[in-house]
């Protein structure tokens, strides 16, 4: 396999903008394999190599004419399937939109577009998102690179597979429950969770909805970084969206911790049962933390009444966005999105005051804790790779799952605290399974995430261990 397709983004990048790569070469190196990986991991689908090699030529073109790139000139781009890209198929994983070409890219893509990637293909995912193992009756499953029996996460499954393989220079994803940081740490890849409305997104049925988010994967930090500095900034026409420019995410990061005080906890203060290979690596960063400069505490924020957000809030957001799909073809939707929107449709005004109420307080507890230290490190998903034939784990360190979030809560209690996070690899199993921690940081901090994961990255040097 040609080692070229393995690099950094950012290394790429450069020799694109040198002249020592062309953006036609990368793309024929990306397509390659893609045909010799893609059969049997099925990551990236709804191909459209013409329209690809156009937009390679272009590119060419324009290097050779001296003209401006955008930082992501001719590298290549596989497009999360929830997300729609114009005169290209965004399915959703569902049947009932098997068929459906968008007019046109929705704000994230066309970001990416202008900054000069080359999107050539969709990354798989489960239907609409709902949960973190990638599988659906339009494409089928994704398969993990490192263990093609395993799960790839979701539901940015198919994004992981598809970085972790080399058919990819970058990847867009989403996270609500962690669909960013699960399949990350499945993939032995970078997931960064942005704080809400640091990637606006439009069109959007709830401009008010902070807890699914846009956001950036990638090989390494840096690669992650660069791909946020495009994804990011200000869109009068999503309200919630942050001032500052995504150039701020284009500068230089860490590689030591001194003067910074970190909380480690491998299980939330006990609020979730972890398998014990991935509590011991995330108790592994203690000595990574602490040979980086950082002082480090044990602990975690307080967070009574995420579970009640989380949830309430989820099933608000299925109960909106599928509800009518599933009333007028009920057959065509999964049972596990029927479930969710049978839950938002129950709940009351009451009960959506009430977690309006828990959500505050946490915010303003969460708040306080990180007055107190800078960063907390987490597990990234409490469980490892599980069999791909399963809809979900069973059960995670010794407890029993009790449905297909249960096992994801580790991730999704963050979520519920709006506040960024950015898994990055941070060790292997006996049987050379990924394991990932996630960096959380305060309410838009996004820039310290980042740079704490870009030390522990350059410490452990995990994200150099590829497939095969």
């Amino acid at each position: 396999m040609s080692a070229i397709n393995d690099l950094p983004a950012t290394t790429q990048a450069r020799m694109l903008a040198s002249g020592e790569l062309s953006a036609r070469e990368l793309l024929d190196a990306t397509l390659d394999r893609v045909a010799e990986l893609n059969p049997t991991l099925n990551a990236v689908v709804s191909i459209d190599e013409e329209s690809a090699r156009a937009a390679a030529a272009a590119a060419d073109e324009a290097h050779a004419a001296g003209r401006s790139l955008g930082p992501l000139h001719g590298l290549p781009l596989a497009v999360k399937d929830l997300h729609a890209t114009a005169g290209m198929r965004t399915t959703f994983g569902s049947p009932a939109f098997e068929d459906n070409v968008p007019d046109a890219d929705e704000l994230v893509v066309a970001r990416m577009r202008a900054a000069g990637a080359i999107v050539f293909g969709k990354t798989n995912v489960p239907e609409f998102g709902a949960g973190s193992h990638t599988f659906n009756p339009v494409f089928g499953l994704t398969r993990n690179p490192y263990a093609p029996d395993r799960s790839a996460g979701g539901s940015s499954g198919g994004a992981a597979a598809a970085l972790a393989a080399g058919l990819t220079s970058l990847a867009d994803g989403s996270d609500m429950g962690g669909s960013l940081r699960n399949p990350a740490s499945f993939c032995n890849v970078v997931g960064h969770r942005p704080s809400p409305g640091r990637v606006p997104a439009w069109p959007s049925k709830d401009a008010w909805f902070t807890l699914g988010v846009q956001g950036p994967m990638g090989r390494t930090v840096t690669d992650t970084a660069l791909l946020l500095s495009v994804q990011a900034g200000p869109d009068e026409r999503a309200p919630l969206s942050l001032p500052e420019p995504g150039s701020v995410f284009a500068t230089g990061l860490p590689t030591r911790l001194d003067g910074l005080r970190i909380a480690v906890s491998p299980d939330l203060d006990g609020r979730v049962p972890v398998d014990a290979e991935v509590a011991a690596i995330v108790e592994a960063q203690v000595d990574v933390l602490r040979g980086l400069g950082a002082e480090v505490v044990s602990g975690c924020p307080d967070l009574t009444g995420a579970e009640e957000v989380f949830q309430t809030f989820r099933a608000l957001y299925y109960a909106q966005g599928v509800g009518d799909l599933i009333d007028a073809e009920p057959g065509k939707v999964k049972q596990a999105i029927h479930w969710n929107v049978a839950k938002g449709r129950a709940l009351t005004g009451a009960d959506v005051a009430t977690a309006n109420r828990l959500r505050t307080e946490l915010f303003h507890r969460v708040r306080a804790y990180f007055s107190t230290v800078d960063a907390v490190v987490l597990p990234a998903s409490q469980a490892l790779p599980f069999d791909a034939g399963l809809e979900y784990p069973k059960s995670v360190g010794g407890s029993e799952v009790e449905d297909y979030l249960h096992w994801m809560r580790a991730a999704y209690l963050i979520s519920a605290t709006e506040c960024p996070a950015t898994a990055v690899p941070a060790g292997f199993t006996g049987e050379g399974l990924p394991v990932g921690v996630q960096v959380v940081t305060a309410h838009r901090a996004d820039l310290r995430a980042l740079g704490i994961a870009h030390a522990l990255e350059k410490a452990g040097g995990h994200t150099a261990r590829r497939p095969g």
